[in-house]
């Protein structure tokens, strides 16, 4: 068994199933050794940022780290945006970039790089392999990592995959969360139950079913309120499950919102600050005027946090009564007319079948679907946490490899789609239920909206030529076609219902161009 086969059987035998691709030749006997390794399934994407990302939404769903095998620096550049996105939503990711020979280094070949500097930029693990002997210790602590919530990065050179291990046996990864901290978890009801008006934000694993049913007894036994990051990695929603405030994008609304309480417990959130540095505004949320407790870290898991928070609270009880708790089952009905951002989610919250998953990358078009779809059918919701923007046709890839028996909506915002459009040739090659709605305001409106904001009412020649997305305008149903993704273009809610309505029903990817 050489190099390569030991970190694949690692890998494998740890529990990875799956492995995005984009290899180049110091990866080729990585690749060889994918036909001798069968529990892992190879999916190539076209371009490494599309990879990243559907390791990101197949982590994201599973809880299990995808492995993403990369080609050298420049393949790792490539891929780094959605690594950003990942990291940010605590995803479970495992990277293996091929590195020159070792003999090799010294000559400074062209694809020379320090990729080391690179991947300490977004990883939560790395390690350089210093000998075929060590791959599979390596592999498996890379895993390990991994399932911390965290993006392990192996750079494995050429010469260590080539090279046979005759004596060294398949380690076993081993992991566990840290036990919880009592007397952290102490501080936090000590402030739940002061009679102080207090949040509660979530994140990460806080924000699925186990995590939310335990915040929901914290809320009925605290009277506490409960929140969500701004775009949280991953939320179950829908009717039965408990009511989550999400927080505002701009500042104003956001400190607006937390501004009326005493207390916030964060559990598994980050500390919520300002997207941008704006003058006059306070980077913090959370003002210093505010009792601010967070709990989980360390690597504990939060959904245990949560329950040891919910056990001394005196709730009891998975289902809890009343609509200020629990979304009742209500589907907005379908609107008419031009489309609109607005008339774009209330179609997919009122068609979502129960156990969609959506994958929201509309930006500005997709706004007020979180509040219009709090009622609909029981669904998994996937935001981009990091911000950085073409995420959400790859994650759509890894969310529909993740469960294939489940219909993946992606709302997806024109601009951001162009950075990884590549990932439609995925989603038709790999035959997946991915139906993407395209919305084409044909615009970077984000930055029309900042442009707004920083007092630019009248944008010159040089700024609209930054901002638009016509002259030429994209024809996004022969874009997709080309890459062998059947599409419609719809202008009207009710055309967009019909069509939505229509490809639901049927398996494959699909593509809506939505004109606004």
């Amino acid at each position: 068994m050489n190099g390569a086969e030991m970190l694949l059987r690692t890998a494998a035998e740890a529990g990875v199933g799956i492995c995005f691709a984009n290899a180049g030749t110091t990866e080729l006997p990585i690749v060889i050794a994918l036909d001798s390794i069968p529990e892992i399934k190879a999916v190539l994407g076209l371009f490494e940022g599309v990879c990243t990302g559907a390791a990101d939404g197949y982590g994201r769903m599973t809880g299990r780290p995808a492995m993403v095998l990369l080609h050298l620096g420049p393949g790792f550049a490539n891929g780094i945006a959605n690594l950003h996105n990942a990291k940010r939503a605590g995803t479970p990711l495992l990277n293996v970039i091929g590195e020159h020979a070792t003999w090799h280094r010294a000559a400074d070949p062209p694809l020379a790089m320090d990729i080391e500097a690179l991947t300490g930029a977004v990883s939560g693990w790395q390690r350089t392999n210093a000998s075929a002997g060590e791959i599979s210790i390596d592999t498996a602590d890379a895993v390990a990592a991994a399932l911390a919530g965290r993006i392990s990065s192996l750079i494995v050179p050429h010469d260590h995959q080539l090279s046979e291990c005759a004596k060294a046996a398949i380690v076993k990864t081993r992991f566990s969360f840290a036990p919880v901290d009592s007397r952290e978890v102490e501080r936090a009801e000590q402030v739940l139950r002061s009679g102080k008006k207090t949040a509660l934000m979530l994140g990460k694993r806080a924000l699925r079913k186990n995590g939310l049913l335990a915040a929901a007894r914290i809320k009925a036994a605290t009277g506490c309120d409960l929140f969500a990051e701004t775009f949280p990695g991953y939320v179950e929603r829908g009717a039965g499950l408990p009511r989550v405030a999400r927080l505002p994008y701009f500042p104003e609304e956001a400190i607006a919102m937390l501004s009326g309480y005493e207390a916030v417990v964060i559990a598994g959130a980050h500390d919520p600050v300002t997207f941008f540095g704006y003058e006059g505004v306070d980077s913090f949320i959370i003002s210093l005027e505010q009792t601010k407790i967070q709990v989980g870290m360390g690597g504990q898991d939060i959904i245990d946090v949560l329950e040891y928070l919910a056990g001394p609270s005196g709730a009891s009880g998975e289902r809890l009564a009343g609509d200020d708790t629990s979304a009742p089952l209500k589907h907005p009905g379908i609107p008419a007319g031009g489309l609109t951002a607005e008339k774009i989610s209330l179609v997919v919250a009122a068609l979502q079948p129960e156990g969609a998953i959506i994958v929201d990358e509309g930006i500005t078009s997709s706004f007020s679907y979180y509040d219009l779809s709090a009622s609909a059918a029981p669904h998994t919701l996937l935001t981009i946490t990091g911000g950085s923007i073409g995420y959400g046709m790859p994650c759509a890839i890894g969310a529909a490899l993740a469960c294939p028996d489940r219909p993946v909506i992606n709302i997806q915002a024109d601009g951001s789609a162009l950075y990884t459009v590549q990932s439609l040739w995925t989603q038709a090659r790999e035959g997946l239920n991915v139906k993407t709605l395209i919305c084409s305001n044909r615009s970077y409106r984000i930055l029309e909206m900042e442009l707004a904001r920083a007092g630019i009412t009248s944008p010159g020649p040089n700024i609209r030529s930054l901002v638009g997305l016509d002259g030429p305008a994209i024809d996004w149903v022969k874009l997709a076609a080309g890459f062998g993704v059947p599409g419609a273009s719809v202008r009207t809610a009710e055309d967009l219902a019909r069509v939505l309505g229509r490809t639901l029903a049927e398996p494959g990817p699909f593509l809506i161009e939505m004109i606004l």
